[in-house]
């Protein structure tokens, strides 16, 4: 990190009511959209801080992602108030106030911050390694998503706009297809057929949504392993990475969640081959979400998960080929075919998930029926 970049991040960290003195700004974590750091004051406790530079290029509405954040964590602090304010900390993600009482501080130069406390002795992980933490994170999403459950919808707003939305993602698509600014549409035609024959099936949790078979609940929309943290036991210790918690349905972040964890192989993997389904990780993973969320789920939400699992993998593809036509404009690449690549994974990954949608059906039907 630049000189200016430490002095920067030191200067707006000193904008919030933190124990002590600010020491040291250091780059911390592996997220892609915010800049974050850690920052570490001179108090003898509560000495260490997340600071954040909030991307206000794709969250346009600063106020309203941060109200939304504050809302959630109220509500987590509510839920979890019985077990003591120590615990709570370590539970929930913790909003600090700025010197003048604001959620956030917008410096001179128009970038946006915020720092949550740190919480210390956890651990995440980008790659999953063991059933057991495949438990724990299913664990911990069908728990935030029960803790929220009785939280009105209507409180947050939507900070991503048809952000799950299928069709609006197909009309993207189709908007690409009929520009065609780079002359790429003739060589993907058979990777359009195949999504194209699946358009209908894919649309099921949007039109169940809209029927109001399924209720609009708070969910987190990115559902990644690494937005889990747990202890040095791998225990279930706090959901993070609150940025896109908003309404929606519970199947988009259990589909997602999914889509992640039962690849073989990597998003971006060339070599079709070796992309197949890790069913021990599928169903410690369906094992943990269900073991909290089945609780609150209505028989169509139940339903809906199934869906799910098939639906976001599908929408991921659609979403890296769009911009594979539209010639590369939204996801970073490493290579000119990058995003190609990319889609063809996700399609492969489609395809082993509809060859073996029975199976999959099964588990989840196994831990349905177990207490």
């Amino acid at each position: 990190m630049s000189t200016k970049e430490t002095e920067k991040s030191i200067l707006s960290a000193t904008k919030f009511k933190l124990n002590g003195e600010v020491l040291s700004a250091t780059p911390f974590g592996s997220g892609h959209i915010n800049d974050t750091f850690k920052i570490t004051t001179n108090a003898t406790s509560n000495n260490l801080y997340l600071l954040q530079r909030i991307n206000h290029h794709i969250f346009k509405d600063v106020d309203g992602l941060m109200n939304n954040i504050q809302a959630v964590c109220n509500h987590l602090k509510m839920k979890l108030a019985h077990l003591g304010e120590e615990e709570v900390l370590k539970k929930t993600m913790t909003l600090v106030p700025c010197l003048d009482g604001k959620k956030y501080h917008k410096d001179e130069e128009g970038d946006y911050w915020r720092i949550f406390l740190l919480i210390p002795d956890t651990r995440s992980y980008d790659i999953l390694e063991t059933t057991e933490q495949a438990y724990s994170g299913g664990m911990a999403f069908g728990q935030f998503q029960k803790q929220l459950s009785d939280l009105d919808p209507k409180e947050l707003v939507e900070i991503l706009p048809n952000f799950h939305n299928i069709e609006f993602r197909l009309n993207n698509l189709r908007d690409a297809i009929a520009k065609d600014p780079v002359k790429r549409v003739t060589e993907v035609q058979d990777l359009l057929d195949y999504i194209f024959e699946r358009e209908d099936k894919m649309r099921w949790i949007l039109e169940m949504g809209r029927a109001n078979r399924l209720p609009l609940r708070i969910t987190h929309n990115d559902t990644k392993f690494n937005n889990v943290l747990l202890d040095k036991n791998d225990q279930v210790q706090c959901v993070i990475d609150l940025d896109t918690v908003m309404p929606g349905y519970v199947a988009y972040d259990f589909g997602d969640a999914i889509r992640t964890i039962i690849n073989s192989a990597a998003e971006d993997e060339a070599d079709l081959n070796k992309i197949q389904l890790n069913f021990p990780l599928f169903q410690s993973f369906t094992a943990g979400y269900l073991s909290e969320a089945k609780e609150f789920l209505t028989d169509d939400e139940v339903d809906s998960l199934i869906y799910a699992v098939h639906l976001l993998p599908y929408m991921q593809a659609v979403r890296f080929l769009t911009d594979y036509i539209d010639g590369d404009t939204y996801y970073k690449i490493a290579y000119p075919e990058h995003n190609l690549v990319r889609t063809k994974a996700q399609l492969k990954l489609v395809k082993e998930l509809e060859a073996n949608h029975d199976k999959l059906s099964e588990i989840l039907a196994e831990y349905l029926t177990t207490k």
